[in-house]
C-alpha cells in the first residue's frame, strides 16, 4: 500500500521536476499540500497528486485541441 502523504522530494521525483518547481506548485495553490510538524514540513496527499496529474492531462488535451500540430511555436520536439 503506497504512503498516504508524500514529501516534496517524493513529488518532485514522481513528476520528474526540481524541488523548487514542486515548492512553487504548492505555494501557488496549484498542488494542494499541508504543513506539519514543528519545522513545518510540506506534505502532499497521494490522492491530491493523482488529481493534479489528472488536471494536467485534461489541460494538455485541451491545449492540443486548440493548438494542433505544434502551432504554439514549441519546436522542442524536433
Amino acid at each position: 500500500m503506497p504512503p498516504r502523504f508524500l514529501t516534496l522530494a517524493d513529488v518532485a521525483e514522481t513528476l520528474n521536476i526540481s524541488a523548487a518547481q514542486t515548492y512553487a506548485l504548492v505555494r501557488s495553490g496549484d498542488l494542494p499540500a499541508i504543513k506539519i510538524g514543528g519545522r513545518g514540513q510540506w506534505r502532499v496527499e497521494s490522492t491530491a497528486l493523482e488529481e493534479f496529474i489528472g488536471r494536467k492531462y485534461e489541460q494538455t488535451r485541451e491545449f492540443v485541441r486548440q493548438h494542433p500540430f505544434g502551432s504554439d511555436g514549441d519546436d522542442s520536439a524536433g
